[in-house]
């Protein structure tokens, strides 16, 4: 088996003790860290001591925004001085600096679902499995699974969540309105979110068996879930295990365990037990440190739990001692525990500068053990 799924197995099936595996949650900070001195053709995983891929990710079912197909025509609707309004691909108006997409958190000024008929004229039409030319990218990646796969990395499947998908056709705060007054349109977008799914999971599970399936989700704030239980448990969960049953009946390999991975940001404790039950949630990240996650804390209330993430990025900005005296309080008693996946608890923000950063990798790999 290749070493680094192996090392990854290892720590999915909450090995007690196992190597950590090195790998970073991703970046904010790149510009930052050339201006310090890092080439910009850096090898990142030398640099840093990061394993090699132990899994290999299937697209084809978004992320943060639905997979529309075709997408909208990416084109400025307002010139506003300094400022303008875009149409982007999943069909939001949003507010950007001139000239610049990425480095700051943009602001949505309007989504393209308001109702039924929205949803049918713009959206609903983007969401058909059978639109020819969508899955020629899909045949694409099967050939680069296949050996992936013969070489026993961990195969997931990548997909937006239900919240986090209607939220990018609706709306933050439009949608919670619409969870009351339209449950309908609610249960319309998720009957096309799970079609769509199903479709593309059936497409791949001809070739290949999932180890995990991730919903990114960010369904959680600081103080816990933007929608209540109920909510949840009527508009997201009947959703979610339809098609975890069907890609369980669909596996090749019988025998194949099957993790569920839910990514939020905010304060997750509230909703590991309803996962947990509902959908058989075993995988858990990042676990936002500033909204009160603890991995150490949630590593004991949920031993069974794989957990990913954690490391405050606000410590690996205050400097060495501080992450020194972090990383003391979380790595032992989580390679004790196992089933811990060290990364920051979101992107690496370019307060975080390339010397912190690098003692905070050397520190990381100094606490790990080997691998036999």
């Amino acid at each position: 088996m290749n070493k680094s799924a192996r090392k990854l197995r290892d720590v999915y099936a909450v090995k007690a003790g196992a190597p950590l595996f090195h790998k970073e949650f991703g970046y904010y900070c790149m510009d930052a860290w050339h201006a310090q001195g890092l080439p910009e053709n850096a090898d990142l995983a030398a640099i840093f001591h990061y394993d090699s891929r132990g899994d290999f990710c299937l697209t084809g079912l978004g992320g943060c925004t639905a997979e529309l197909f075709p997408c909208f025509e990416e084109k400025v609707i307002e010139d506003k001085g300094d400022t303008e309004i875009v149409q982007d691909s999943a069909g939001r108006h949003v507010l950007y600096f001139k000239g610049r997409r990425n480095g700051f958190m943009p602001e949505y000024v309007d989504h393209p679902v308001k109702d039924m008929k929205s949803w049918e004229e713009k959206i609903k039409w983007r969401m058909n499995s059978q639109t020819p030319g969508r899955l020629e990218d899909m045949r694409n990646r099967i050939e680069l699974a296949r050996p992936a796969a013969e070489n026993e990395l961990m195969i997931r499947q990548y997909m937006v969540g239900g919240y986090m998908y209607l939220r990018s056709l609706i709306g933050p705060e439009s949608l919670l309105y619409a969870f009351y007054d339209m449950p309908e349109l609610i249960h319309e977008c998720m009957k096309s979110w799970l079609e769509l799914a199903d479709k593309v999971t059936a497409f791949y599970q001809k070739y290949l068996s999932f180890d995990e399936l991730l919903l990114d989700e960010d369904i959680c704030y600081n103080n816990g879930a933007l929608i209540s239980p109920e909510m949840i448990l009527e508009f997201l969960i009947p959703y979610y295990q339809q098609l975890i049953t069907n890609v369980r009946s669909r596996q090749i390999d019988k025998n194949r365990q099957l993790y569920i991975h839910l990514a939020s940001d905010g304060f997750v404790d509230p909703l590991i037990p309803l996962y947990t039950e509902k959908i058989g949630l075993n995988v858990m990240s990042p676990f936002e440190v500033a909204s009160g996650s603890d991995v150490v804390r949630i590593g004991q209330d949920f031993p069974d739990l794989v957990i990913s993430g954690g490391i405050d990025k606000r410590i690996l900005a205050a400097g060495k001692d501080a992450i020194d005296k972090e990383l003391e309080r979380i790595l032992p008693p989580m390679i004790a525990r196992g089933g811990y996946i060290p990364t920051c608890d979101h992107g690496v923000p370019e307060e975080v500068s390339l010397e912190n950063y690098m003692h905070y990798r050397e520190r990381c790999m100094e606490y790990s053990p080997l691998l036999v």
